[in-house]
């Protein structure tokens, strides 16, 4: 009888470490597949980027240097590789972009041009769709990192090397220009 009992134990035991387990691969899986979203956002914008800086260059000749950080800032952010690493090359290629909506004030024929029009239209709808798939990736690593942080799936977690993951955010740069009041002109 007794051994029966433990038999049971242990296999129950067994199946709460195995249900434990597959949760937090389960919310691993969410997470990348939510930076996959981003992903095929980001791939868009790429794509759209140089059409941007083309469109641009005919108006304004002597933005070359934002135009070349732009060009330099999608180039990193193709070339990297993992989640980390797009999320810092990211950050610095929307900042790049900020810098020429900022430029773009200045050309007021430009403003008016259709090709630049709609590629901006283009990018504002990937920046919003970006956008919803920052926040789904943020909800996933953050249910994610609750998964292996609280207990008991902590023991598991941490010995099968599940490590806290890091948020898709704005980065202190982007904070402190988001954090200062918009001038507005007329």
């Amino acid at each position: 009888m007794a051994t029966v009992i433990i038999l049971v134990v242990a296999g129950i035991l067994i199946l709460w470490f195995i249900s434990i387990y597959n949760r937090i691969i389960r919310l691993r899986n969410r997470r990348e597949n939510a930076f996959a979203d981003i992903d095929v956002q980001l791939r868009q914008r790429h794509d759209l980027v140089p059409q941007l800086v083309e469109t641009v260059k005919g108006y304004a000749t002597h933005e070359r240097e934002l135009l070349t950080r732009i060009t330099e800032a999608r180039s990193a952010a193709i070339q990297a590789n993992t989640i980390d690493e797009k999320i810092k090359a990211e950050t610095n290629l929307a900042g790049a972009l900020q810098g020429l909506k900022i430029a773009v004030e200045n050309y007021p024929d430009l403003k008016a041009n259709q090709n630049f029009l709609q590629l901006q239209e283009e990018l504002s709808d990937i920046e919003n769709k970006l956008a919803a798939a920052r926040r789904f990736f943020n909800a996933a690593t953050t249910e994610y990192n609750t998964g292996i942080e609280t207990f008991p799936a902590n023991l598991i977690a941490s010995n099968f090397g599940f490590k806290r993951e890091t948020m898709f955010d704005l980065g202190p740069e982007k904070r402190e220009t988001l954090e200062e009041p918009p001038v507005i002109k007329f």
